[in-house]
Order: C-alpha cells, then sequence, then structure tokens
C-alpha cells in the first residue's frame, strides 16, 4: 500500500507537548509495580491497563541493572555495521550480527518515516509522518532499531527473564503466553526517525473471537528519561475499537499530531505495558535527548495457535505447535540466565515448558544451538 502525506497544517509543537503531557499525567495509569498478597498483579493496575491501553510501572528496574543494559548497548552500537550496505563496523572488524542469519540492525535517513505510508508490516504504518530536515552535517543514515537483542546482548536475555515483568505476562495473557518478538528502539538526538500511527496487529482482526488483547502487549523498558519531544505517543482506549482507518483518521485531523493522543511519558528504569491495538506513534527526535527503548512482547496461546502469517514476497507461515514449543524455548532460557546470575531473585516459574528445565538451561551449548538466530521464530500476530 502506498501512500502520500496526508499532512495540511501542523499546531505549535511546544503548546502540543505541553498539552499532551497534561493529558498523560491525568490518567492515572502510573505507579510501581504492585502485588496482591496472594503474589497477583494488583487488580486495580490490571483494570486501569485494560481501560486505557498502556501502563507505566515507575522504577520497575533497578538503576545498577539499567546501567548493565546501557552499557552493553552502547557496545553492541560500537560493534554495528558502519552502515547499512557494510559488514564491518568502525574499526574494520566484521560487524557484530554477521554470525546470524538476519542482520540486526536497521537504519534510515535522519528524521524521516522510513515505514509511513509503505507496503512495511503488512501496510500497518497507513499515513506518512512529517519529516523535519536534518541538520547539514548529519549523517547519511542513522540506526533506528536493532532485532535480536538478546543473542547481542546477555543483559537482555537476562531482563527477559525479569520474574515481576513475566508475572505481568502471566496476568494478562495466563501462564502459558508465548512470545512474540523482541528488539531495541532507538532515537538518537537531533536524529531519530519517525514511526508512523499504526496499531501493532495485522492478522487477527477479522477473527470471530477478536477482542482487544487478541494481539498481545509489548514491555517497554526506558534506558534513558523520555521527554514529549521523544516519547511514544498513543491515543488511549483506542485497543477497543478494532482496526482503525489511521489514513482518515489523520486526514480529517489535517495533522499527524493527534490532540487525543499523549506521550509515554518514563524515567530510566520505568517498563510501560502497552497494548499492541492501541493506536501509537512516534515523531522524529528533534530534541537534543536521546531515547532508547528496549522492546518484548507476549501473546495468549490460543491467539497464536494455528494463526497464519504473512511475509513480503507472498509467503505465509502457519504458527503450529512445534514452532510455538520453539519460540517459547527462549523464556526458560531467560529465565536460567537471570537465575544464573540473580542468585538471591527468586525465579519464576514457566509452567508449559517446566518439565524440561534442563533442555533450557543457558550455557555454551544453548547460547550456540537454542538462542542464536531464536528470533527466526518469532511469533508476530
Amino acid at each position: 500500500m502506498k501512500g502520500e502525506e496526508v499532512v495540511t497544517s501542523q499546531p505549535d509543537i511546544e503548546t502540543y507537548c505541553v498539552e499532551g503531557t497534561e493529558r498523560a499525567l491525568s490518567l492515572g495509569n502510573r505507579g510501581p509495580l504492585c502485588f496482591e498478597s496472594n503474589g497477583d498483579v494488583d487488580a486495580e493496575i490490571l483494570q486501569t491497563y485494560h481501560d486505557i491501553g498502556f501502563y507505566v510501572f515507575e522504577n520497575a528496574i533497578s538503576h545498577s541493572e539499567i546501567d548493565e543494559i546501557r552499557t552493553e548497548f552502547n557496545h553492541v552500537l560500537s560493534r554495528a555495521p558502519v552502515d547499512s550496505k557494510a559488514t564491518v563496523d568502525a574499526n574494520g572488524s566484521p560487524a557484530i550480527d554477521q554470525e546470524f542469519k538476519y542482520r540486526s540492525f536497521q537504519y534510515a535517513k535522519p528524521l524521516s518515516d522510513p515505514y509511513g505510508g509503505t507496503d512495511a508490516a503488512n501496510g500497518r504504518y497507513e499515513a506518512k509522518m512529517s519529516e523535519p530536515s536534518p541538520a547539514k552535517d548529519a549523517p547519511a543514515e542513522t540506526i533506528f532499531f536493532i532485532s535480536g537483542m538478546c543473542q547481542l546482548m546477555d543483559s537482555c536475555l537476562r531482563h527477559y527473564g525479569n520474574p515481576r515483568l513475566l508475572k505481568v505476562a502471566e496476568a494478562l495473557n495466563g501462564p502459558d503466553f508465548t512470545p512474540f518478538t523482541d528488539g531495541i528502539w532507538i532515537k538518537e538526538p537531533e536524529l531519530g526517525t519517525s514511526v508512523a500511527w499504526h496499531q501493532d496487529g495485522t492478522t487477527l482482526w477479522q477473527r470471530p473471537d477478536w477482542h482487544e488483547d487478541i494481539h498481545g502487549f509489548n514491555f517497554m523498558t526506558q534506558l534513558y528519561d523520555t521527554t514529549a519531544e521523544n516519547a511514544l505517543w498513543v491515543v488511549p482506549g483506542s485497543h477497543k475499537l478494532g482496526k482503525i482507518d489511521i489514513r482518515k483518521r489523520i486526514a480529517d485531523a489535517g495533522t499527524d499530531r493527534l490532540e487525543e493522543a499523549v506521550p509515554m511519558l518514563c524515567n530510566a528504569g520505568d517498563v510501560a505495558i502497552c497494548n499492541r491495538q492501541v493506536l501509537h506513534g512516534s515523531f522524529a527526535n528533534t530534541s537534543s535527548q536521546r531515547r532508547v527503548t528496549v522492546v518484548h512482547g507476549f501473546h495468549i496461546r490460543s491467539s497464536v495457535r494455528g494463526a497464519v502469517t504473512s511475509f513480503p514476497g507472498g509467503t505465509s507461515t502457519r504458527y503450529d505447535e512445534e514452532r510455538i514449543h520453539r519460540s517459547s524455548r527462549l523464556i526458560p532460557l531467560a529465565i536460567d540466565a537471570r537465575r544464573q546470575y540473580y542468585t538471591e531473585e527468586q525465579p519464576y516459574v514457566y509452567e508449559p515448558l517446566d518439565h524440561e528445565i534442563e533442555e533450557n538451561r543457558f550455557n555454551h551449548e544453548t547460547r550456540d544451538t537454542l538462542l542464536k538466530n531464536y528470533n527466526m521464530y518469532a511469533l508476530g500476530l
């Protein structure tokens, strides 16, 4: 689906951000991740999430763990290909992703919208965002996304196995939840690309048993403080509306700055949960502050089982039990990697594969046989 930019006018960006921030802070969907006396996630948190479509857990990850992820992330960036066509890093050494079957880094022109109005992700990015002009001395390309984060960064694998977050996944999707996929979104200061308004789900809109949670949810962990200028923006409650005609919505507004949207404001160490059906997007980062968001998501098993997903070129894949099992092995692998590192922490028990603990221990063998290229088995809906 090809599309033209539909923006005709833009409200003052400073006013838009101030008003959006006021709306965001009035929603009441932020606070610490709390549990009931029986270990269940606080019921009020879950209800607020279901009402609004996202929730911010404040200070969910310790400063020391965030520092470890941040340090390893910056090391991975230093080992990235020097540009989108290169196979070597800035030092002339083989880039860090050369051993994997899928390339890890995605590049685009600074401040551009690489997806809007294109066929990417089955055409879910219907309308192109406005594209500010980068500085004359800006690089030709900027990295805006890293895929397969768990095979690149042990700190991200351990983060994936966080028992408190996995309890949230259980509360939302049941104890037999399955993975979606994962990655790191990067918005460098005065370079970061936009992400056109979209709903993540592309597969299950016409299912007779459609419901607001059928396409799953994402965790979004912030490595740096966010601002309204560089944050993800979300339209509260839009996860309940079914498939939205995004192009029409933006055309009717006459701008890509939807007045009902709010920024997902977070500090470093905050983790947001976000329904994959909410209407959301982000603007090019013209600010002086960096945003780096670690994202990983989970599905309801019944949503995944038997689902057929399409890929560019007309190919498709049906998710059978073998595919679901292979993808789901990442969960106990991550749990064990975290158990070995955080020895005083009580690990999460992932019921579907609790009988396969030994096969999914994290060690040199499973790093090569199970973790390497795990993202080939992602369960996208």
